[in-house]
């Protein structure tokens, strides 16, 4: 028994300690030892998490029956559009009292003429629309200044994975319930369920219900807003997503300022560092986007940015993969500046570009490249009817085979190619003294279509 009550003690030592706060007195077992408890942080949490019912209308896709007048007269349906009523429950977190500010997900509130949210206290306030950014999932709603509780936010780029983190919301309409888990990963992206994604994951029970709701840390700061779970049934299964507080803060002031978000633009296209990527370029660490094109005139390229950087930093901020490239710009507001560190040719460059508004072969037969990896390829310069004839410099990939080293590397027909190995190919000669017995990887930069990328072939 002694050890149990030692174990006991020693486990609320270390969340006492965790929490970095002086909470009210834990409470205490019959034999006078402390246990470890959420209560006393989540009674300072939970008045700030609120509920939101809404109600909404959307149009009905008419049946094509009822665009016969006859039918519709027949029937009493009235003239113009069918409209359904919809009913939605989600959470929001409080995160400035003194303006009224609710953030929630563009989700529970899309489709809204009415919303309601009950605070903890048990108080109905009718809330209105600030704006809505589906690309993030965040929205920002307003409730009457009436004695609300705003909650603390934390630095969501200092959380790890470990973390402890609690959930609140109102999972299933059953009003506000407590979750509690640990972070289990973070950056989370491509994963289809936002335009802009970089996720907390956590383990701690996020429902329906819980979208909009807080994630929060053991000191009661709010790290995060729950906005899905993956499952293959509906229910929690212990993967559940939060949006980082740092990015819908971002969104929160540009909703607040203009109503909107207007996506920015450097004028640069980036992708992941692949392994064979990072070999090719020289690096250890698989960190980092590469810089697969630059627009003529455009910020980034009056930056000296230039294809084949490696970006590792935006705004002193470390960049994972091209994914961080494209969340750190788009989440700018126009004008702003953006501070790059790049590694060109293993050397360190910092240059700095300022965010704009965005927008968003030859003939089968010719010479064949002498390398063996490259068996099955046949090229030509680009041919003078070519979309890109004058306008790039390259070679055009005229016919590949199926199944071949190059193919199997994501070669294609119709690809050219602008660069071997960092070398620029402004003609055929270009590219067949480039490859020709050439031993090891082949870097290829290609253009295919409107894109951009890089090709490894070993």
């Amino acid at each position: 028994m002694a050890l149990k009550d030692s174990i006991l003690a020693s486990v609320a030592v270390m969340l006492l300690a965790l929490t970095g706060r002086a909470w009210p007195a834990l409470p205490e077992t019959a034999d006078g030892q402390q246990v470890p408890s959420l209560a006393p942080m989540l009674e300072q949490a939970t008045p700030a998490v609120v509920n939101i019912a809404t109600e909404g209308r959307i149009v009905v896709q008419n049946n094509p029956l009822l665009a016969d007048p006859f039918f519709r007269r027949f029937f009493k349906i009235p003239d113009g559009p069918i409209e359904r009523k919809t009913q939605a429950l989600g959470s929001g977190v409080i995160v400035d009292a003194r303006r009224g500010l609710v953030l929630t997900n563009s989700h529970v509130v899309a489709n809204a003429v009415e919303i309601t949210v009950t605070l903890r206290d048990g108080r109905h306030l009718q809330a209105e629309v600030v704006g809505t950014d589906p690309d993030t999932d965040v929205a920002v709603i307003k409730v009457p200044v009436e004695n609300l509780t705003a909650l603390p936010t934390a630095n969501s780029d200092s959380i790890r994975v470990g973390d402890f983190v609690v959930a609140i919301g109102n999972p299933f309409g059953l009003g506000q319930t407590v979750t509690s888990g640990i972070i289990s990963a973070l950056g989370r992206s491509g994963l289809g369920i936002e335009g802009y994604e970089d996720f907390i994951q956590t383990d701690a029970s996020i429902n329906p219900g819980n979208s909009g709701g807080a994630l929060v840390n053991l000191r009661g700061e709010l790290v995060g807003i729950n906005t899905a779970i993956f499952s293959q049934t509906g229910g929690n299964i212990g993967i559940g997503f939060a949006i980082p507080i740092n990015m819908a803060l971002q969104i929160m002031e540009q909703l607040v300022d203009t109503g909107a978000v207007e996506r920015g633009t450097v004028g640069v296209t980036v992708q992941d560092l692949t392994p064979d990527l990072a070999a090719a370029f020289g690096m250890e660490k698989q960190l980092g986007a590469v810089v697969t094109s630059v627009a003529p005139d455009s910020p980034a390229a009056t930056a000296g940015l230039q294809t084949g950087d490696i970006i590792t930093e935006i705004n002193k901020k470390p960049v994972r993969n091209g994914g961080d490239v494209r969340n750190h710009i788009g989440l700018l507001p126009l004008g702003e500046a953006v501070s790059f560190v790049v590694l060109r040719e293993g050397k360190r460059k910092s240059l700095e570009a300022k965010v704009v508004a965005g927008t968003d072969g030859g003939a089968a037969g010719g010479p064949r490249a002498v390398n063996p990896k490259l068996n099955g390829v046949t090229v030509g310069n680009i041919d003078a009817d070519h979309p890109l004839s004058g306008k790039i410099l390259g070679v055009e990939v005229a016919g590949i085979e199926p199944g071949s080293q190059a193919w199997r590397s994501g070669l294609r027909q119709g690809d050219i190619i602008t660069s071997v190995n960092h070398t620029k190919i402004g003609k055929l000669e270009d590219f067949l003294t480039a490859v020709d017995r050439k031993q090891g990887p082949l870097l290829f930069r290609v253009i295919r279509g409107n894109a951009a990328a890089f090709l490894v072939i070993k």
